[in-house]
């Protein structure tokens, strides 16, 4: 599972495509097909198929909703990575954390639990597959949820020349903090404080403990500029506004992570021009011509910054992989999943990498994708704005 940003699309706990319903009501359908494949596939259980199945629609009757056990939630969290046709990481979907935080109601016991993931999925370095799930929407309950898209992102400063310092595509979640009372130092990598929206209290701030975040100086092995540069990048990408979808249930706040691929730093979010937009200054470190694009000065500074991200995570002893290991990687998982009957939902403009793409083994397939359950889907965008509705995006 690797990380990257979804765009602001039209949110699934609320498009008709999607099935779901914003009520929060429990689909009944969508319940029992869920516990059919998890006794299917975990057939070892308890309580046998009939007399769940006889449970779950007695409590969707009667109150609209049903509560999933910590094996059923285990083995749906895992699931929906399966079948998240955007990720290129699933070969390793057997082996998520799954944390059942279904019990934090107030936004300090939601602050502490997001603390403790940042924890266990850094894990000195050595970042794990993690995800802790939190309260569903219920009928006439919305469930918690946080604003920010990720736990670790830098805020964007607007400057009085116009241009921005930090990662443009924060500017206005900069903004918004700011009005909620964060002072932060206007540097290039300030880390975005959590803002936390449970449904008995106002959105609540909270900073991001330092010392819960680890980051990696980015240097070159052969280009002193680079290092010069200052930039640097945090080890783990958890996303944290994408509604958990499990056996006709929404989980709105279920932050879960991998582990970086070095092309989501060094071809998007250092260089994308709605992002730190660095592409000039890598090419400048290495005294390549910009002056016409024929010099093919875009790709070959594009590569080195790759280049010095992988050096520096490797150096620092953080984990993270490159697109090409990856993408043979994804084809093992193909073959596995393929020997199980099972399809692989996937999406082929995301499985291909930004770098490089044609000469990966993933460029040249065709795939299937098609949309399946469990799953994760985005939330509503947040509304930047004084109503501070409730609601709250691996590539921009």
């Amino acid at each position: 599972m690797t990380s990257n940003t979804f765009p602001p699309p039209t949110s699934a706990r609320h498009d008709t495509d999607s099935g779901t319903d914003s009520s929060g009501a429990a689909d009944r359908d969508e319940a029992e097909e869920f516990l059919r494949r998890f006794h299917a596939e975990q057939p070892d259980q308890p309580v046998p198929l009939s007399r769940r199945l006889r449970e779950v629609r007695a409590a969707i009757d009667t109150k609209g909703t049903y509560r999933h056990t910590r094996d059923e939630l285990a083995f749906g969290a895992r699931v929906a990575w399966r079948n998240s046709r955007r990720c290129i990481g699933r070969l390793y979907w057997n082996s998520l954390r799954v944390v059942d935080c279904r019990d934090a109601t107030t936004p300090e016991e939601i602050h502490q639990h997001l603390r403790e993931h940042l924890r266990q999925a850094t894990n000195g370095g050595r970042v794990r597959p993690m995800i802790s799930v939190f309260a569903p929407d219920a009928p006439g309950k919305p469930a918690p949820r946080v604003w920010n898209d990720q736990l670790i992102r830098y805020a964007g400063h607007r400057l009085e020349d116009g241009t921005v310092l930090g990662d443009a595509a924060y500017v206005d979640f900069t903004d918004l903090v700011r009005r909620f009372g964060w002072r932060d130092p206007e540097g290039p990598f300030d880390i975005l404080p959590w803002l936390i929206d449970a449904p008995d209290d106002k959105p609540q701030l909270f900073d991001v403990p330092r010392e819960l975040v680890l980051e990696v100086e980015i240097a070159h092995p052969h280009c002193p500029g680079i290092a010069d540069l200052g930039l640097r990048w945090h080890a783990v990408p958890a996303i944290s506004n994408m509604s958990l979808r499990v056996g006709g249930m929404d989980y709105p706040l279920a932050p879960f992570n991998g582990w970086y691929m070095g092309t989501e730093i060094g071809a998007r979010n250092l260089v994308d021009e709605g992002r730190y937009n660095l592409l000039r200054d890598v090419a400048a470190c290495f005294d390549m011509d910009t002056s016409e694009e024929s010099t093919l000065w875009r790709d070959r500074a594009l590569i080195e910054l790759n280049v010095a991200v992988l050096h520096s995570f490797r150096a620092a002893g953080v984990r993270i992989t490159d697109h090409h290991t990856e993408s043979r990687r994804f084809l093992t998982h193909l073959a596995k999943e393929e020997r199980q009957g099972r399809t692989v939902p996937t999406d082929w403009s995301w499985i291909v990498p930004p770098v490089s793409g044609g000469i990966t083994p993933v460029f040249h397939r065709y795939y299937d994708d098609a949309d399946q359950r469990p799953n994760f889907y985005p939330n509503d965008p947040a509304h930047y704005d004084d109503s501070f509705h409730h609601g709250c995006p691996h590539r921009q």
